[in-house]
């Protein structure tokens, strides 16, 4: 069984029913804008009251239409989290837009 490292779940619309779908689960998630260029990488963790679901919710109330998202469920959602913007350093030259105005320290990961 290979690994993945790169999220690669279909994209949805980020709009307010969409979000209200999800679980209220730990996770990672993307926003992408309508080309797909990923312009955040979040993590819903301990302290998010319904998990992705308040997360995306407060995502479209913040962004507004014409983005969209995917999530995975993952109980050791920091250290995916990290994992997704290594992988997005490494892929891109930079990390997503978002993130970069508040960069996490991360290491250095060099996927095949």
């Amino acid at each position: 069984m290979a690994i993945r490292l790169r999220l690669d779940k279909p994209w949805r619309p980020l709009t307010a029913e969409e979000a209200t779908r999800l679980p209220g689960q730990l996770g990672v998630y993307q926003v992408a804008d309508a080309t797909g260029t990923i312009v955040y990488i979040g993590q819903a963790g301990a302290r998010t009251a319904f998990g992705l679901r308040s997360e995306l919710q407060r995502e479209f109330t913040e962004r507004g239409a014409g983005y969209q998202f995917r999530v995975e469920v993952n109980m050791q959602y920091r250290t995916r989290w990290f994992e997704l913007l290594m992988v997005h350093k490494a892929d891109h030259g930079s990390l997503p837009v978002d993130n970069a105005k508040n960069p996490p320290p991360l290491g250095r990961l060099s996927p095949a």
